[in-house]
């Protein structure tokens, strides 16, 4: 026997929570599917090892959409502590602001190499590269090739497993537009002489300097979502993994199976499927074939996982994060939990640092076992210089499948593709969310993409173009005061698009 919903959602992320929260309070019947048994939200979830809680990435609180600003404080209306913005670059055994402080960055990379960082920006912008289509050849535009050295390539590559060659314009123009080396000079000029910004417009997201934060973390938002789904009549069932979307084309129904943590099927029915699901396991699981199905074969995804040291209590860091832009580490990032929310740390004193190690699931690091990846942690970050490897005493390793869709040169056109094929041959199947739709969006952003679903969703016609989110990357990179900006800037408007 098959339950019949009106709509189903896929994935209990802040996509389809949003998405399943929006409907639910229209009075529409709604059930989420969730294939972790334990927790929701995603890669946003917030892990609890023996009472010590951490991110998977670390995730802000911030954007200059009102809609998203009216439902964290709906769903989470007495949790949000404010947080300064504080984070280094490690490189070369230096250490450098974040943003950087125009005098310090010079001090460490001294006056014949910052000379040829200027005269390098320099040539770039007197001979650009015509329509950059990769991410070394935009950033090289906006900041010269020496810069580009210095702080990009490394971290970027330690990212992605690839070379920046091989990654797409698309992704710098999404996660640094708005910022070259003019503004990050100015910017870090200021910093140096202890002149804050205030007013003068948006800064650029590099540039944000606080941000809003549950105080036990992100998984505080996406549970108490989850429990207001419940309570308004939807349903939230966890350890489901979908197995199987069926589409008959002559009644316009889905029909979809799951598999719960026990084996057993269940079958649902439903009018509309929401998945923030990667697409390339959703087209996988669809029948009859799609035609796009090779396209999402195609698509790409890098993986990834954090190894936390907790350690003895020592002198404490200010750091959120530090990046590691030196090639002698594996390491890319390490999240420092306390300086997050002091409520991650149960004891109140312990030092608990998580180091985030970018791979493809399968590969050395990620096959690694826990007692070798620990004694990896253990060492870098002694020789980083953040911990001594002595206090370690205690660690867990969490491993995030698909943590991030990569934007080679293929993507953009496989995504055209899947997005075409789906749109006249699957209608009622929507697509939310960063792997829901391939895109590197933020936490917000992924919400805006199920909230306008949902609105959609109820209007039963296509009132907003989901896919035209962040699309502008100034859209929700304004910190605090972006949010306090947004409490009485305009409401999304309906826009018919296309069909």
């Amino acid at each position: 026997m098959s339950q019949h919903i009106e709509t189903l959602v896929i994935g209990a992320g802040p996509a389809g929570l949003t998405t399943a929260y929006t409907l639910a309070k229209e009075g529409r019947g709604v059930i989420v599917l969730e294939q972790d048994p334990r927790y929701v939200g995603g890669i946003s979830r917030t892990v609890d090892y023996k009472g010590f809680l951490f991110d998977i990435g670390g995730h802000r609180f911030f954007s200059k959409s009102k809609e998203i600003v009216d439902l964290w404080n709906e769903i989470l209306p007495d949790d949000f502590i404010e947080r300064p913005r504080l984070s280094r670059i490690y490189y070369r055994n230096k250490f450098y602001a974040y943003p950087l402080k125009a005098f310090e960055a010079l001090a460490n990379l001294g006056v014949f190499t910052s000379s040829l960082c200027m005269a390098s920006f320099a040539w770039a912008k007197a001979f650009p590269v015509k329509a950059p289509k990769t991410f070394h050849q935009w950033v090289r535009n906006q900041f010269g090739e020496k810069l580009f050295s210095i702080f990009f390539k490394t971290y970027t590559e330690k990212v992605w497993g690839m070379g920046c060659d091989e990654i797409s314009a698309d992704w710098a123009a999404q996660r640094i537009k708005g910022l070259d080396l003019g503004s990050a000079i100015v910017d870090g000029l200021k910093r140096s002489l202890g002149l804050n910004r205030k007013g003068g417009g948006a800064a650029a997201k590099t540039l944000i300097e606080s941000f809003r934060y549950p105080r036990r973390g992100p998984g505080m938002m996406w549970d108490a979502c989850a429990a207001k789904v419940k309570a308004l009549g939807g349903e939230v069932r966890m350890g489901r993994r979908v197995s199987a979307l069926a589409f008959d084309a002559a009644t316009k129904v889905w029909t979809v199976t799951a598999v719960d943590e026990h084996g057993r099927e269940e079958v649902f029915t439903a009018d509309n499927v929401v998945s923030s699901a990667p697409i390339r396991e959703l087209m996988a699981a669809i029948t009859p074939t799609p035609i796009s199905l090779f396209h999402a074969r195609d698509l790409k995804y890098r993986d990834f996982l954090t190894v936390v040291l907790i350690g003895k209590p020592q002198k404490e860091l200010p750091d959120n994060w530090v990046y590691i832009h030196d090639p002698s580490v594996k390491v890319g990032r390490v999240q420092n939990f306390r300086s997050w929310s002091p409520e991650m740390i149960p004891d109140g004193v312990s030092t608990c640092l998580g180091l985030e190690y970018f791979c493809f699931e399968g590969d050395g690091l990620w096959a690694s076992d826990d007692a070798d990846l620990i004694d990896l942690a253990k060492a870098e970050i002694g020789k980083i210089g953040l911990m001594d490897p002595a206090d370690v005493y205690d660690a867990a390793v969490v491993r995030q499948p698909k943590a991030y869709p990569v934007y080679d040169d293929a993507y953009a056109h496989n995504v055209d593709m899947i997005r075409l094929d789906l749109s006249l041959s699957f209608p009622g199947l929507h697509l939310v969310g960063r792997n829901g739709m391939h895109k590197y969006n933020n936490q917000d952003h992924a919400m805006m993409t199920g909230l306008l679903t949902a609105l959609n969703i109820a209007a039963g016609e296509t009132l907003y173009d989901v896919w035209e989110v962040n699309e502008d990357a100034e859209y929700g990179e304004a910190g605090v005061s972006g949010a306090q900006e947004a409490l009485s800037s305009q409401r999304l408007v309906p826009r018919k698009v296309a069909a």
